[in-house]
């Protein structure tokens, strides 16, 4: 019970180190050690958990102060502290009681997602040129600083009166905009790496493109198989840094558009002093200009629509009396938050069936459910307008999602047929062992009987190794051959 008590305890420590830090070689090294350690803890956990549950007084008895209900022992998973929503799946609700078969359910996944990890160590581990681009990465600053080193250099100073100061200025701006290009460039291919990739590692070396001196972690899996990446206590998925490369180049394009004016206002400025140079020059204003876009926060665009439906439900008595083009305005973010609502469920839905079927075989009845899920996934996945910001998404997911609707209908016909050799063959033993019960019999019988336990035994050995009924095939195969060889025995003599 002690021993128990404290493990639990422990909990939130061991969860928290199932991460993944990409950096060096001796660093990631390190790492996996410490998830082989977090697992074994977690194996440890679920072994007293088993012991627990066998306990005849389970109704009863309790883990030292740890509540039960029923006569299902439950608990409350360790405070964690403030958890980011995008991992609040990886935690689980602290608040809530959680029964000790839930808890092992839940240990499983942490200790799978762990192996996970392991595995990307290795592959990077064993990669040579992918570990010599990730210690590059790390040399560089990250996108954001770079972008916003960039923004400070573009608050110039127009001195109308000082001509090496705007001669200054304008090369100033001259470098900010070419470095404002190699970014565009470095944008290019971390949206296209992540975007195209369909190798994990190659997601990586644009990811810690984006990311460089600042690092990244591996953190959890989401609901749509997605990959959470933690920076500097910002937790992002990938499609939000997709998102944010959008931004980049938006502002990007925009202040290398300001760039040009600024130089074009320094060059007029530099003819200005040109042609009054026998003048002493008269300083009539101390300009600073400051670029638009400097600090301008990242917002998802789903925060966006959910701000404006906040403003326009407060003030809705006021588009009812406005223009039609308000009113076609409020039904589009309306069809836009539905849009974005049943995006989002797809995506729930599309994990839970993945969730559903790993580690096969299982039951027909498990595999149906992952189907029934990919199915409704797939009809609001297609529900989607064309219009809405999740559109393109949208289709995306659904090309992979009738891939595996297919993939899962097929198992369940498996399934499906696989347990109806199996009833079919245990209906015709049963009707071999009636055929000969109270011998003596006539020929005939007997070489019926014989018939009907060689069609259990072609079923059985029809019913593929991979499915749920295939162990108790292969476990009754034998007994049927042995009736089988014994009826046989007594038709020859």
């Amino acid at each position: 019970m002690a021993n128990l008590e404290i493990l639990v305890s422990e909990l939130p420590t061991l969860i928290q180190s199932l991460k993944l830090t990409i950096g060096d070689s001796n660093q990631i090294m390190e790492q996996i050690i410490l998830i082989n350690n977090a697992q074994e803890q977690l194996r440890n956990i679920n072994k007293l958990i088993a012991q627990e549950l066998k306990f005849e007084n389970i109704k009863s008895s309790a883990i030292a102060t740890l509540p039960r209900i029923g006569t299902v022992a439950t608990l409350f998973i360790p405070s964690i502290g403030l958890v980011d929503p995008a991992i609040v799946e990886k935690f689980g609700n602290s608040k809530t009681k959680i029964s000790l078969t839930e808890l092992q359910s839940k240990i499983d996944v942490w200790i799978e997602w762990g192996y996970f990890l392991q595995a990307i160590a290795a592959d990077i581990l064993s990669d040579v040129q992918l570990v010599n681009q990730l210690n590059s990465d790390i040399n560089h600053l990250s996108l954001r600083a770079k972008f916003q080193g960039i923004v400070e250099n573009l608050k110039i100073n127009l001195d109308c009166g000082n001509y090496n100061m705007l001669q200054s200025q304008i090369q100033k701006i001259s470098n900010s905009q070419n470095e404002l290009l190699h970014l565009q460039q470095k944008l290019n291919y971390i949206f296209n790496t992540i975007k195209t990739s369909r190798s994990l590692l190659n997601i990586l070396l644009g990811v810690s493109a984006f990311y460089g001196k600042s690092g990244f972690a591996l953190e959890w899996l989401d609901d749509d198989h997605e990959l959470i990446i933690s920076s500097q206590g910002k937790f992002q998925e990938l499609t939000d840094i997709l998102n944010d490369c959008d931004y980049f180049q938006e502002q990007i394009a925009a202040l290398i558009i300001q760039g040009d004016t600024f130089r074009d206002q320094a060059e007029q400025a530099l003819k200005k002093i040109e042609q009054e140079s026998n003048k002493e020059p008269i300083i009539s204003q101390h300009v600073e200009i400051v670029p638009k876009f400097s600090t301008q926060k990242i917002v998802p665009s789903a925060l966006l629509i959910a701000s404006s439906l906040l403003i326009l439900g407060f003030g809705g008595w006021k588009i009812r009396e406005q223009s039609p083009q308000l009113q076609q305005m409020s039904l589009s973010l309306t069809q836009e938050e539905s849009a974005i609502a049943n995006f989002k469920f797809a995506q729930k839905l599309g994990m839970k069936a993945a969730s559903l079927v790993q580690k096969p075989p299982h039951p027909l009845k498990v595999w149906q459910q992952a189907e029934n899920k990919w199915h409704q996934a797939i009809n609001l996945l297609d529900s989607i307008p064309n219009e809405t910001s999740v559109s393109d998404r949208a289709k995306k997911k659904l090309v992979y999602y009738q891939i595996n609707y297919k993939s899962i209908s097929q198992r369940v016909l498996v399934e499906k047929k696989a347990l109806a050799n199996l009833e079919s063959a245990q209906k015709l033993a049963m009707e071999a062992n009636l055929f000969v019960q109270n011998p003596p019999h006539p020929l005939l019988v007997w070489q019926q009987a014989q018939d009907k336990w060689q069609q259990a035994i072609n079923l059985l050995e029809a019913i593929p190794e991979n499915t749920s009924v295939s162990i108790q095939a292969k476990e009754t195969l034998p007994i049927y051959k042995n009736n089988y060889a014994a009826i046989r025995q007594i038709i020859q003599n």
